[in-house]
Order: structure tokens, then C-alpha cells, then sequence
């Protein structure tokens, strides 16, 4: 039987995710009604520039005072889609206060204070929900937390930013250079004009830290999270990928150690064979693939960010914190019972891709691969090819961690034929 008393719900934020969630909830009210149990009411909608004609929004609802609007106590929901640190955590934490449960889709504020904001939610019995928070439309957050709650998440590594992935692709398909393939992102809407957060990983890392946390019961803030962009990303690289039979991508993974006893996160461009299903997701579509003891491998697929596809996440999760709202129950909180400690960089082990420039004479080799050898990285494979006194050689090693790596090429640029390293790039998915 449905309840015909409203479940009032205030946004905060009628941008381009907002002003479709709106639209949503007006042309589906009946079958939102349905699915809930109850109807939903907008009760109110707080912006910066009151002036500016929304479609489809009764003017008397608009607001600039937030505060005013979740302290109401009427106020069942709050979704905050405005995205900061301020105000919007003072505003979600004032919401929870006075009553409101809060679907969010702030990544930022999430990966930097989500223990706290779900502790005011826990204390004051209020859901906090943010599956938009991380790769649009996809389904990826209920899913971690709930459908593989019983399993234990040893990996999880994908595509969690569509402008990255765009440019990548571009720069993959047509041999466009990084700045072209940008202009191009810019130009279709893809990047922002300032795409800072985008390509130098800090979109991606604030994702990563959500993820991991939720796969490993574990806290995780985004300054634990080793972060390094795309912008130093070549044409040189991807033809380099090619005959390894692989492309790039900027990935965000997260592992659980090999012993169990700690985890690690971190964003960065690597190589990854072409045979991974990831090495088929397209233009700024997102993917993450996930690895368990009991599912195995599993993939998450689809439009990553856009007003509808977000807007979709939210409004999922709008209807399940009203369903809770109208049983008088919570969903899933916080999980951080493994607490386990969140390793540096230097401990990741994996491969690595390394192209040096050296000089063209006998035994540059075995220079190369002494200096390896002493610092206890394997080689895999050797490639070196010269001309007129200057050569490049090309080296892939097994998996080795990141400080050995690194010790080795602090040590290769020492060598007087090392004439420079031109790039190195880790190899994952293997």
C-alpha cells in the first residue's frame, strides 16, 4: 500500500547533474512513486545565481540560503551535487543533524572525509549514500559493497576518468600528440578549460581512494593514494606500446597485498596488452575491473560522467535511502573493520617499460644490464637500435618493486653512455 504523505527531498545544486535529476523526478514521478512505495517531493532547491532560468523548476523553490534549506527538519533527503569541500561538507553534516539522510556524487569530499561524514550519519541514524560519486552511470559502488560483501575484493583497476580516456584513445588511434588530442577534448566538451584535475590524476585518484576503501574495509584518504598525470604521455610511447603489443591508459588501481596484510592505491598511465578487457574501452567511456576469490574477474562498463548518466546514479540511490527512509531503516555504512595499513609506492611491484638514450658502441649493453642486475631488477626483454653514434634501447623487465626501479635509474643516469632516460611507463594487467 503507498503512503500518500511526500518524502521531501532538497538539492543542493542545479547544475548540469542537478537540473536533470529535477527533470527526473518530475517526469517519473509516478514511476519513482511506485518503486519507492511513496511519492517524492523537490522541496526546494538551493543555487548560487537565483536569476537564471531553470526549466521545468517552480521559481518559489529556488534558494540561495542552503543552510536554511536542510535545517527545515521537514527535509526526508538531501542530495547534494555541488560539489567542494566547502560548503558542502559543513551542509551534509547540518543535514544529517536535522533529520535528512544525503545522496551524494562529491568524489573529493568523499575520498577526503568520508570516515567523518559517515560517523555524523552513523550517530545520528541517516544513510549516506554516493554511487555517483565514481563512474557515472555505472553500478560499481552497491555492487562492492553489497552483492560482493560475502567475497573477499583482491584487486580492482580501471578507467574512472572519460577525459583521460579520451585523449589516450585519441592519441592511440590517429597518432595525434597530447596537446592535439586535448584540444580536441576541449573542443567536443570532454575537458574543461582548466583540465588540470582530469589529466594530472587528481579526479582519478579521489575515485581510487573511495574504491579502495570500500573493496578492503580499510580507510583510505586520498593523500594516501600515489598519484602521477598523462601529460608527459608520448606518440613515442604509444608506438612503443604497439610493438609490445599494448596500449595506455591512465588507470587507478587498487590491491590488496600478496600476504593479505596491506593494500595499496595509486593513479598513473601504463601499458596494458590488448588482450585485457580494458584495452577496449573507447572515447570516455569508464571500465573497472574487479578480481575476487569466489567471482573471479568481473568488469563494469558504461558512460563514466554527463548530466543524465550521473543524474542516473543518483536517483538510484535517492530511491533506496526513501525506501529506507520508509521502513525506518539504514543501509550499509562504513566498513572499515581490516583497517589494514595503506603501503607506499616504493613497495608496488609490477613491470616496467624503460627507454633509454645511450650511446652507439660495444658494450653499452652489458653496462645497462649490470646496473640492473645489481639492484635486483630482471630482464625480460632487450631492444636497441642505432645510428650515426646514438642509440635507444629498449628494456622490459619482470615485475620488480617501484624503489628498485628507481634505484636502478638513478644508477643508469650515472653511466656515461646513458645519454638520458626518454620515459618510463609500468606494464599492468599481465
Amino acid at each position: 500500500m503507498m503512503r500518500t504523505r511526500p518524502l521531501k527531498v532538497a538539492l543542493l545544486g542545479c547544475g548540469v547533474v542537478g537540473s536533470e535529476v529535477a527533470r527526473i523526478m518530475t517526469t517519473h514521478a509516478d514511476d519513482l512513486a511506485a518503486r519507492i512505495g511513496a511519492p517524492v517531493e523537490l522541496a526546494g532547491v538551493a543555487v548560487r545565481r537565483p536569476d537564471r532560468v531553470r526549466e521545468g523548476i517552480d521559481p518559489a523553490l529556488v534558494t540561495t540560503d542552503a543552510t536554511a534549506l536542510v535545517k527545515r527538519g521537514d527535509i526526508d533527503v538531501v542530495v547534494e551535487v555541488i560539489g567542494g569541500i566547502e560548503p558542502a561538507r559543513t551542509l551534509i553534516t547540518t543535514a544529517f543533524e536535522h533529520g535528512a539522510s544525503v545522496v551524494s556524487a562529491n568524489k573529493a569530499l568523499l575520498a577526503q572525509d568520508g570516515a567523518a561524514l559517515h560517523a555524523v550519519a552513523e550517530e545520528h541514524g541517516r544513510d549516506l549514500y554516493y554511487e555517483a560519486a565514481v563512474a557515472g552511470a555505472i553500478p560499481l559502488i552497491r555492487p562492492l559493497r553489497e552483492s560482493l560483501a560475502g567475497d573477499k575484493i583482491n584487486r580492482v583497476m580501471g578507467i574512472v576518468n572519460g577525459t583521460t580516456n579520451f585523449i589516450l584513445d585519441k592519441m592511440d588511434s590517429t597518432g595525434a600528440g597530447y596537446q592535439e588530442a586535448l584540444d580536441e577534448a576541449t573542443a567536443l566538451g570532454y575537458a574543461e578549460a582548466d583540465p588540470t584535475a582530469d589529466v594530472e590524476g587528481f579526479d582519478a585518484a579521489a575515485k581510487a581512494a573511495i574504491l579502495a576503501g570500500i573493496a578492503f574495509h580499510t580507510r583510505v584518504r586520498l593523500d594516501d593514494v600515489y598519484r602521477e598525470g598523462m601529460t608527459e604521455v608520448t606518440a613515442a610511447d604509444f608506438a612503443s606500446a604497439k610493438e609490445m603489443g599494448c596500449t595506455i591508459k591512465l588507470l587507478a588501481i587498487c590491491e590488496r597485498a600478496a600476504d593479505g596484510e596491506s593494500v595499496t592505491a595509486r593513479v598513473h598511465p601504463a601499458m596494458i596488452p590488448l588482450t585485457h578487457p580494458l584495452a577496449s574501452v573507447r572515447g570516455a567511456y569508464n571500465a573497472v575491473f574487479v578480481e575476487s576469490d569466489a567471482a573471479g574477474q568481473l568488469m563494469f562498463y558504461g558512460p563514466g560522467a554527463g548530466g543524465s548518466p550521473t543524474a542516473s546514479a543518483v536517483l538510484g540511490d535517492l530511491v533506496a535511502v526513501c525506501r529506507n527512509r520508509l521502513s525506518g531503516a539504514t543501509g550499509p555504512g562504513e566498513s572499515a573493520y581490516a583497517a589494514l595499513p595503506v603501503s607506499p609506492m616504493g613497495e608496488v611491484v609490477t613491470r616496467y617499460h624503460i627507454s633509454l638514450d645511450v650511446a652507439d658502441k660495444p658494450g653499452v649493453l652489458a653496462q645497462v644490464a649490470t646496473v640492473f642486475a645489481e639492484h635486483g631488477v630482471s630482464i625480460d626483454t632487450v631492444r636497441q637500435q642505432g645510428k650515426d653514434g646514438e642509440a635507444s634501447l629498449v628494456v622490459v623487465t619482470h615485475r620488480a618493486s617501484d624503489a628498485a626501479l628507481t634505484g636502478t635509474v638513478e644508477a643508469l643516469r650515472k653511466l656515461d653512455t646513458v645519454r638520458g632516460v626518454a620515459s618510463i611507463m609500468r606494464v599492468e594487467g599481465e
